[in-house]
């Protein structure tokens, strides 16, 4: 079958790997020096730093602080190609891959591509709430905000008007937990600032969370830190509860109680995010695909599945490794060793994770860090100390130097200020309903400010 997507042929193995997020971007690096053709495939044609796009989406940086392109990336490495195209499936008996831009054969292929989100089957939910997984949805969130605090000024209805200005959360994981801590922070010290006709003491942030701790997985000293810090922000915390349905204005929740917004927010889970056209059984629970101690998918020899995408069972993780970087990013690194000594006909070597542990902020100097030292020893520190941590972690994580500079300036300036970044509305917001304004804006009568 003829390759349509004009690759040049190096008459080299060609190394396929589809999504270039943290672990396709690292394999990618990772065969910098290796005999083989590395071809790059992903619907964007940049990397996204993941953990930060809350912050864009609540105004703390600009989207370009986080995403970088692949060409710039990598664009100096000899044996690197990119196609930014969408894959639409897979022929492994072929090694073929179907692309939005034609055919592209491989000889190993590695499947990057991440996870989505999951809405549980519930598509009203969907169609309504907002999610934060991509760059468009932190700023689709983030104009969102902006424009109902647009449209309140224009409200005469007070149930109207306080839809607009409250939020609910849905999830209690570190995105969950950072985004309610960042709103909180803009209720205290911007949005009265840019809004002076506002009350926001009328601005009700909820978090709702199914479980009865906030950042599972975390140590009880991060969960309850977290909450502590959460309510002295004035975040509602609501523990031991699920959200049934949400229609684009009345939240209901299997407690009962309703609740009102216009602007809820879905951080309650993900889900892989699989290829079409691999064998049915190597696709496990929650579409991750199941993979051996050297990442290749059950059941090939030449095709591969990292991060997200890809559930390494063991003893210490039963059901995969966790869906967050540092996993994806050990993974890239290892299979990039691996592939050298599978050219060679050298015996492969198992990956071994190595946790690090986990932290999540909640607002200036306030963060909990669950550490993993050297030796095995756990080490937990919350405040602070653990803000720095995470600051400090968060900046040199960054791909390039540009976004590392970019955002701590952005920081430095936030935190001397009390500031935040871009708040123009530029580009669609999330409006379920159409906001009725009650009475119309040519009858309002504006009260006369007070100082």
């Amino acid at each position: 079958m003829e390759d349509l997507a004009k690759l040049t042929d190096l008459g080299k193995p060609r190394v396929v790997i589809v999504g270039g997020g943290f672990a396709g971007l690292e394999l990618a690096k990772q065969l910098r020096d290796v005999p083989v053709q590395v071809v790059l495939i992903d619907k964007q044609n940049y990397h996204n730093f993941q953990p930060l796009l809350y912050q864009v989406a609540t105004a703390g940086l600009d989207a370009s602080d986080i995403v970088s392109p692949f060409r710039k990336i990598l664009g100096r490495q000899k044996n690197f190609y990119f196609r930014m195209a969408e894959v639409q499936s897979v022929d492994a008996e072929a090694h073929m891959l179907q692309t939005s831009i034609g055919l592209i054969n491989y000889d190993y292929l590695v499947i990057a591509t991440g996870s989505t989100t999951n809405y549980f089957g519930d598509e009203q939910m969907e169609a309504n709430a907002i999610a934060i997984k991509s760059i468009e949805d932190a700023i689709e969130l983030r104009n969102t905000v902006l424009a109902n605090f647009e449209k309140a000024l224009q409200m005469g209805d007070a149930e109207q008007m306080n839809s607009l200005l409250d939020f609910v959360i849905v999830g209690g994981g570190p995105t969950g937990v950072e985004v309610a801590g960042a709103l909180s922070e803009l209720r205290k010290h911007v949005f009265p600032c840019d809004y002076k006709e506002l009350d926001f003491k009328q601005m009700d942030i909820h978090l709702i969370q199914s479980g009865p701790v906030l950042l599972k997985g975390m140590s009880a000293e991060a969960s309850q830190k977290s909450l502590e810090y959460l309510e002295e922000y004035g975040v509602k915390v609501v523990l031991n509860s699920r959200v049934k349905s949400y229609d684009g204005y009345t939240v209901t929740l299997s407690t009962g109680e309703t609740l009102i917004t216009r602007t809820l927010i879905w951080a309650a889970g993900v889900t892989g995010a699989p290829i079409p056209g691999l064998r049915p059984e190597a696709l496990l629970k929650g579409n991750r695909y199941k993979v051996d101690q050297y990442s290749r998918v059950e059941g090939y020899t030449n095709v591969f599945a990292l991060g997200d995408i890809a559930s390494m069972q063991t003893p210490e993780f039963p059901e995969g490794h966790p869906m967050v970087a540092q996993p994806a990013l050990q993974q890239g690194r290892q299979l990039g060793h691996n592939i050298p000594r599978l050219l060679n006909g050298h015996p492969l070597e198992p990956f071994r994770y190595d946790d690090k542990g986990a932290m999540a902020t909640v607002g200036r100097n306030r963060a909990v860090a669950d550490l993993k030292l050297p030796g095995g020893k756990d080490y937990r520190t919350q405040g602070l100390l653990a803000w720095l941590m995470w600051t400090f972690i968060h900046v040199i994580s960054l791909v390039s130097f540009r976004n590392r500079f970019a955002v701590l300036l952005n920081w430095t300036w936030s935190y001397f200020s009390y500031d935040k970044g871009d708040r123009s509305i530029i580009g669609k917001a999330k409006d379920p309903l159409r906001v009725k304004i009650k009475p119309p804006v040519e009858q309002m009568v504006t009260e006369p400010l007070k100082d």
